[in-house]
């Protein structure tokens, strides 16, 4: 029987304060935004997920900029979606779905999405590989998954260890990520780049045409349990 350990953190105050500001939302819009692009394209017609949604900022973008015609997006938070829903609402039914959700369990069928979006999302998942388990499985072979992520060497930091919480063991360079992507069938190559002295990284993979995706097997943890 295989089993699987995590726990997923929603945001502390400090970080949902830092993430819910305009120059947060004009980084995301103006800069990271314009990396995705740059390296995936747009999604011109697409139905695509976005994973851990917050208020919403990114979904407008996936819209507004890439051009998704129907765009499901998820947050752990039901506060945060009650925001989104705010934020969002004029955008149709047919168009948008709001639903509390977790990127370690995504309900979704096989290759539902032709993109993936992450804008600072799988940081946070201590078991994070699962994670990258599961957006592969949702991805269409040939599907994107357009990210921007945090990496171990900014969690270090005295900020984020001081200031913010995050899991502590099991965490990623900008290196490991693109290994595990590319372990679960999405191809990055030379499509990512890291910023901020190797604090974040952006980039695009696309999805194999490869159905396997390793499996993972994960013990509890716990000190994160606790």
């Amino acid at each position: 029987m295989r089993h699987y350990w995590f726990v997923d953190m929603k945001l502390n105050r400090v970080e949902k304060a830092l993430m819910n500001n305009p120059v947060r939302a004009l980084v995301q819009g103006r800069h990271e935004a314009a990396l995705m692009e740059r390296f995936g394209g747009r999604v011109e017609g697409g139905r695509v997920l976005e994973i851990g949604c917050g208020r919403g900022v990114g979904t407008e973008i996936i819209f507004e900029r890439f051009g998704a015609r129907e765009v499901h997006a998820f947050d752990l938070d039901p506060d945060m979606i009650e925001r989104a829903r705010r934020r969002l609402s004029g955008y149709s039914s047919d168009r948008l779905r709001l639903f509390v959700g977790d990127v370690a369990a995504i309900n979704a069928e096989d290759g539902s999405y032709d993109a993936v979006f992450d804008f600072g999302i799988v940081h946070h998942v201590p078991a994070w590989q699962r994670a990258i388990v599961e957006i592969s499985r949702v991805l269409r072979p040939g599907g994107r998954f357009f990210f921007e992520e945090v990496t171990k060497q900014a969690l270090d930091r005295w900020f984020y260890r001081t200031f913010l919480e995050h899991p502590t063991k099991n965490r990623f360079s900008a290196k490991e990520l693109i290994a595990e992507l590319e372990r679960q069938g999405i191809e990055v190559r030379r499509n990512a780049v890291e910023w901020f002295f190797g604090d974040f990284i952006v980039g695009v993979g696309r999805r194999l045409n490869s159905n396997h995706h390793y499996i993972l097997e994960e013990k509890p943890n716990h000190e994160e349990s606790n």
